[in-house]
């Protein structure tokens, strides 16, 4: 009884995103949705999307690696306080994360930092840079686990045949997790790609210039523009399920929180 229950819920709330997924081709024809998908705001937007995403992925498993390699290895003072600056950008709404970037660029160190060397606000810069502090603080969650579970003894043994520390991680400690480094920075990718609250907080809203997807449906539902909604809203599914089979291929049942 139970069982059968349980089977009630899931084949429910499965055909039920099915349908919400479904109403997408109820509200616009075929040849519309591909006619809006090659229409030059809605490449320009994928384009873009894919580019800042890339790029903030990639920088946020670089910095994830050591942060995480370092709250699992090693015990200090304050670590638990650490550990939880470090989750703030996953529990605090990202429009709030933006708008702590953005207030920090009005200040004389920020204002300075945008004259003499990269402009953040309302510009390309500014949506790596929120999608990188979004989705740094995931990558260190996913990797941190891999680096918890790992025995220490194999840095040792390697110390022992002659292998200094640095070359016991990169030789011995990465490769054993380069599963959850990969699921990180896919996971990192897909959530780049998504982002909405901080970007458009600090990068603003401007068409063909910081339009990523998510701000080109915020700017084309403003305009009631349903088939340009919809065409975007279906490159966004189609990348979210391909990020989440292919996270779930690579780390089967590792934990990674």
């Amino acid at each position: 009884m139970f069982d059968s229950s349980l089977k009630i819920i899931l084949t429910v709330l499965f055909f039920f995103i099915v349908c919400l997924i479904g109403t997408i081709f109820v509200y616009t024809g075929i040849e519309d949705l591909v006619y809006a998908l090659l229409s030059g705001e809605v490449l320009f937007s994928i384009k873009l999307s894919l580019f800042t995403a890339t790029i903030s992925a990639l920088l946020s498993v670089i910095v994830a690696i050591p942060v995480a390699y370092a709250l699992s290895s090693s015990d200090f003072q304050g670590k638990t306080i650490v550990d939880s600056i470090f989750n703030l950008p996953i529990v605090l709404p990202p429009t709030a994360v933006g708008a702590i970037l953005l207030i920090f660029f009005t200040t004389s160190p920020g204002a300075a930092f945008e004259e003499y060397f990269i402009e953040f606000t309302y510009a390309v810069p500014g949506i790596v840079l929120a999608q990188f502090v979004i989705v740094t603080a995931l990558a260190i969650r996913v990797i941190k686990p891999a680096f918890d579970n790992l025995d220490p003894e194999y840095e040792q043994v390697a110390r022992t045949l002659g292998k200094n520390k640095v070359q016991a991680f990169f030789e011995v400690t990465l490769p054993m997790c380069k599963k959850a480094i990969v699921a990180a920075g896919v996971l990192a990718w897909g959530r780049a790609i998504g982002e909405f609250g901080a970007t458009v907080t600090l990068a603003g809203a401007t068409r063909m210039k910081t339009e990523t997807m998510p701000i080109a449906i915020f700017l084309n539902l403003a305009e009631a523009n349903v088939t340009q909604v919809t065409a975007i809203i279906l490159i966004l599914i189609i990348i979210s399920i391909s990020v989440l089979y292919l996270v779930q291929k690579t780390i089967g049942g590792f934990r990674i929180w």
